[in-house]
């Protein structure tokens, strides 16, 4: 003789596997967003048209590259000058990735493109770019940077893409000093 409530509980069971929330589904997470790191290209060579950096930029190029290699750079993006490439140029060799070229007379477009992507990134400009471009991404832009010798400014940019934006504005390598002393 067969039980009668046997297919009675299957059911109940059934029914009641069907009305619960999945445990398994995960709660829907608020993207943060990405990492965007803004610099000035390091110190050049004065006077001279497309300089390269002089010893002490490619000590702080090197330096920078120490510093963000660990950061989780998916991306490299500099302006095709050779100063600005020679500053990208050793964080791109560390992580083996090409870098990429921006137009920087049309900063909103490429805030635009960086959003976009969503990756993680290091974008090396010029001291009259580097902070419209902290602007443009929803970032603050900061002071002006001092163009004959502030070359240490750090732009960090966090929830890039979400239209909450948070700077910090870090120093790295020989210190810029304000005073001139």
């Amino acid at each position: 003789m067969k039980s009668s409530w046997v297919p009675i509980a299957a059911a109940a069971l059934i029914s009641l596997v069907a009305c619960s929330p999945n445990p398994a589904a995960p709660e829907p997470v608020e993207d943060a967003g990405h990492t965007l790191y803004l610099v000035r290209h390091a110190e050049k060579v004065l006077d001279v048209d497309n300089p390269p950096l002089t010893p002490e930029g490619e000590t702080r190029a090197t330096e920078l590259a120490d510093m963000l290699k660990d950061a989780g750079i998916e991306a490299v993006w500099s302006t095709d000058y050779l100063r600005t490439r020679q500053t990208a140029g050793p964080l791109a060799a560390v992580l083996d990735i090409d870098i990429q070229f921006y137009d920087p007379s049309d900063l909103a477009a490429f805030a635009d493109t960086l959003r976009a992507n969503g990756e993680t990134a290091l974008v090396v400009g010029h001291s009259n770019t580097t902070p419209d471009l902290s602007a443009a991404l929803g970032g603050e832009p900061g002071e002006p940077i001092f163009e004959p010798s502030e070359y240490d400014r750090l732009y960090v940019l966090t929830g890039v893409g979400t239209g909450r934006v948070e700077t910090e504005i870090r120093r790295f390598g020989a210190r810029y000093d304000a005073s001139g002393g």
